[in-house]
């Protein structure tokens, strides 16, 4: 029969799509229940949409200082809705390639809401509209609300921000990421509220289109989950920009006026007030398990995720889960991963749980941030005896002819085996050379084959090169 599958998806964002591919792949006959946009989060409020914004200030910002590489430009400006234009349009052109994969790969499209009133079945409703997340119309071919069954029913539906009692947003004076990313104009002054990566990339974006913003952080440290230096050094080029920093602070009162907000902040010394035209509330997210019959079913659940084997499976054999809503890193590279894994352990393919620490963060912030394994805190905690390698950009010379002097690399080895424990990384263009590491630790390469690799001249990927001899008292550049 038509409505019975093998597989089915719910969830058509970076995790189920690509689950859904790969099951497609497999043999598996696979539908995906999709309720608003395929590409979800990422690609159309997130990951991707964030990047043609980032990418617009950064253009802008060169043109301001053009005079730094020879040039001169006049009567610089911008335009605020060609800006947000060509954002929409980025993840317009990608959401509809989403669409082309799937039937590429014979998966159908299922439009609307689901629920699963019991194993093997889901049922599907039609999708209700949801704030500053604007439907597109159903795709071509996609089959309408109805029951479905499937002998195996993947959860990726993903996740949501983080509303904090007392300061919920509200659309128009406090943000969460969907404002933030189409304002109808440029706000003259920004509150963010939360450091992590999608708090200070939107801090930096409109920090270099001109906005006085601040930034308050309850934990003692901006970025919190990167190393300890790499974020200091990052404070401190954040300062340099204009951007205020308040750490081991919260917002405890928010009171809105008629165009603006005046924020209460404690820290724990004292309270001072800041009024911004708008706010971003950037205080994490949560996993988007509910309405879907989880409780009923038994799915075990933790902090608002559900709890899986690594592989993706739950407590109820035939309700998986992958990506956000199966629980932290909400990454959408782990996501896709998951979905892969999980698709080849149904198939009973040789699989392995991900192992979470060689998964790499990257933050698209001015300047960009990325890191993977373990930091010089954690793995002095974990027992390791280090061996430390640092390397300026300064000393690189594709650094300097960019104009791009300011970054640094930093590595750390077991002092034991040479087993490379984490690369932090801080500086241009650091969200590309992150993966070399990723493929080192994944390789499981000593410090040995790394000090012998040829590093291609002149290549900003030589710092990582010379981080890896610093920490062996070998580099030549420094």
């Amino acid at each position: 029969m038509t409505n019975q599958y093998d597989i089915i998806v719910i969830g058509g964002g970076p995790g189920g799509y690509v689950a859904a591919i790969r099951a497609a792949q497999l043999g598996f006959k696979t539908a995906v229940v999709e309720r608003e946009h395929l590409g979800g989060i990422c690609l159309n409020w997130g990951c991707i949409p964030t990047k043609a914004l980032l990418r617009s200030a950064e253009i802008y910002h060169y043109m301001q200082h053009a005079k730094d590489y020879g040039l001169s430009a006049e009567k610089i400006g911008f335009d605020a809705d060609a800006i947000v234009k060509r954002s929409r349009g980025v993840s317009g052109q990608l959401n509809g390639g989403v669409g082309g994969l799937l039937k590429k790969n014979k998966v159908d499209v299922i439009w609307g809401e689901a629920t699963i009133p019991k194993v093997g079945e889901v049922v599907v409703s039609a999708p209700k509209k949801v704030a500053m997340q604007p439907q597109h119309p159903a795709p071509r071919g996609t089959l309408p609300a109805g029951t479905y069954q499937a002998k195996n029913i993947i959860i990726a539906t993903g996740a949501r921000p983080r509303v904090l009692p007392g300061i919920e947003p509200d659309g128009k004076l406090i943000w969460t990421y969907f404002e933030a990313m189409v304002p109808p104009t440029m706000p003259k002054s920004v509150l963010v509220m939360g450091s992590g990566a999608i708090g200070i990339e939107f801090a930096s974006f409109y920090r270099t289109m001109g906005a006085e913003v601040t930034v308050v952080e309850v934990l003692p440290q901006i970025l919190p989950v990167e190393d300890a230096e790499i974020a200091g050094l990052a404070r401190k080029r954040f300062e340099k920009q204009g951007i205020k920093i308040l750490t081991g602070a919260k917002v405890t009162k928010v009171v809105k006026g008629a165009n603006s907000i005046t924020a209460t902040i404690d820290d724990g010394k004292g309270t001072q007030e800041i009024t911004a035209e708008r706010m971003i509330s950037a205080v994490g997210v949560v996993g988007n398990v509910e309405n879907l019959g989880l409780e009923k079913l038994g799915v075990k659940m933790d902090r608002g995720t559900i709890v899986t084997d690594g592989l993706g499976r739950t407590n109820v054999p035939g309700i998986l889960a992958i990506g956000d809503v199966a629980g932290p890193p909400m990454l959408a590279h782990k996501a896709e991963h998951e979905g892969v894994i999980c698709v080849e352990t149904i198939k009973g393919l040789h699989t392995h749980a991900m192992d979470k620490a060689k998964i790499p963060g990257c933050t698209y912030c001015n300047p960009q941030v990325a890191s993977v394994g373990l930091t010089e805190a954690k793995a002095k905690e974990a027992g390791y005896d280090i061996r430390v390698g640092r390397f300026p950009f300064i000393g690189n010379g594709k650094a300097i002819a960019l104009g791009e002097p300011e970054g640094l690399v930093k590595t750390i080895f077991d002092n034991k085996t040479g087993q490379l424990l984490g690369a932090h990384l801080i500086g241009a263009e650091v969200t590309e050379l992150i993966q070399g590491f990723v493929i080192a630790m994944n390789l499981e390469t000593t410090e040995e084959e790394l000090i012998h690799a040829v590093f291609p001249h002149p290549t900003l990927s030589e710092t990582m090169h010379e981080s890896v001899l610093n920490a062996y008292g070998r580099a030549i550049h420094i």
